[in-house]
């Protein structure tokens, strides 16, 4: 590959394509994880399907490394890679609602956030995370779980067809009634099936609901998490709540005398009737909170809660599981590694995945986990890369404490790079030798290999 073929690769994208010596360069391979540091060697911002087509067929014939990049959150850093090729997929952010049929079509750069605001303005909604700048496409491909997935079920559980780029370059639309096999493995399989260009949702009732944080000082965490392992198995699916072991942030809106305290805190979302009545009963069966700032709130904003404290260029280390028992045993575990967070950005969260995603059968989509209470992950983040060896040896840590008392599998957003097959496939459990075998029908070269990898079957 020389000049000249980059020349041409360029001239024949509608989007720039960025090469290292591009005064933008840095600005447009900087990850979300700042843990993380790649050097692409051409990173191309497509502006539509035409130039994806292109992209991958370029990146294809040239033997370059592909990394696709959506809204720009994996963890990991998975949408990058060294003296590759990036396709970029940011420019790529057309929302159009469908309020007659209750669907929206979203573009792949999209953030959650984004999508939030359109479908807001008619009282619906996606069941997406908990993050607002969180990208669409990673979230959506992987799952999705957040605030109304025990009502709705998961990001997957509402995707109804996607436009995609195969690895040989051709343009087809996954759907329940074309090219349905593609359609379950992107319904989990991550990015390994080939690049979403389009995503079409299924929208929901979710305008204002009664949620936010009760945080609770550390002390009464095992009252606490005792009262939330039984709770979840009686609350109605329009309850969500997800529990953290974190520390109070030493800044504004959060009261000067508990800075750096160490807390639980239940981040409750009630999207149904009796919803203040709901959580009054949490209130009751409770000690007495540090904070309480649940209330009426849009659902818009109750994604936004966390984004302040989680903007981009941090310092994270990830680990993750999927959780079906919390015995007394792990609890213990879970506080006394807690206590021992190494910043106050540090954190543990168990986020609910039962009610209505346990409606679908394992074999429903790719999603390997169906019979799960909880999806758990353990972040280690603070703004000091000095401090990157220190989140990792905690995560790490934390991690081998609770493992023994949780599934084999984990959520793939929640994994590093540095996992190893054998958590892929567990995280995929039964489904995984469906996927290899599509994997191998649609991408029989692994042309989509950076990403948490299904190999082709042989």
């Amino acid at each position: 590959m020389d000049d000249e073929d980059i020349s041409r690769f360029s001239a024949a994208l509608r989007g720039p394509v960025i090469r290292a010596d591009d005064a933008g360069y840095d600005d447009a391979r900087r990850l979300y994880n700042a843990m993380i540091d790649k050097r692409p060697r051409l990173i191309a911002r497509c502006a539509d399907a035409a130039d994806v087509m292109t992209a991958v067929a370029f990146g294809r014939d040239k033997g370059l490394p592909i990394a696709i990049r959506g809204g720009g959150h994996n963890g990991a850093g998975l949408g990058s890679v060294d003296d590759g090729l990036v396709i970029d997929l940011c420019a790529m952010k057309g929302i159009r609602v469908d309020p007659r049929n209750r669907t929206v079509r979203v573009g792949p750069g999209c953030t959650t956030g984004e999508v939030d605001h359109a479908t807001h303005a008619f009282g619906q909604a996606v069941p997406f995370g908990i993050i607002s700048t969180t990208g669409v496409a990673g979230l959506t491909l992987s799952g999705g779980h957040g605030y109304l997935a025990r009502q709705y079920g998961l990001a997957i559980d509402n995707l109804i067809e996607a436009d995609v780029v195969l690895a040989d370059g051709r343009f087809v639309i996954a759907g329940e009634d074309d090219n349905a096999d593609l359609l379950w493995a992107l319904r989990g399989g991550g990015g390994n099936f080939g690049v979403v260009t389009s995503f079409l949702f299924r929208t929901h009732p979710a305008d204002r609901l009664y949620g936010g944080p009760i945080i609770f000082d550390l002390s009464d965490a095992e009252t606490v998490m005792r009262w939330y392992r039984d709770f979840l198995q009686t609350a109605s699916d329009a309850f969500y709540i997800f529990l953290g072991l974190q520390t109070v942030p030493p800044s504004a809106p959060f009261p000067p005398e508990h800075w750096g305290k160490r807390m639980c805190v239940l981040l409750v979302s009630h999207n149904g009737d009796g919803a203040e009545a709901a959580v009054n009963a949490v209130r009751a069966a409770l000690p007495t909170p540090l904070i309480d700032w649940a209330g009426p709130i849009a659902y818009p904003v109750l994604q936004t809660l966390f984004d302040a404290l989680c903007p981009p260029g941090l310092q994270w280390y990830w680990k993750g599981d999927f959780v079906k028992s919390l015995p007394d045993a792990a609890i213990a575990a879970h506080i006394a590694h807690a206590a021992q967070a190494p910043s106050a950005l540090s954190l543990m969260h168990l986020y609910p995945i039962d009610g209505a995603v346990h409606a679908k059968a394992q074999g429903d989509t790719s999603w390997g986990v169906r019979d799960a209470t909880w999806s758990m992950v353990i972040a280690g983040v603070d703004p000091d890369p000095a401090r990157a060896a220190a989140l990792r040896d905690w995560a790490r840590a934390y991690w081998a404490a609770v493992h023994p008392f949780d599934l084999e599998g984990a959520y793939p957003n929640f994994m590093m790079d540095d996992e190893g097959e054998g958590r892929i496939k567990a995280s995929y459990g039964a489904n995984y030798p469906h996927l290899a075998a599509l994997k191998a029908k649609f991408d029989p070269t692994n042309l989509f290999h950076v990403n948490q990898n299904i190999r082709p079957a042989a």
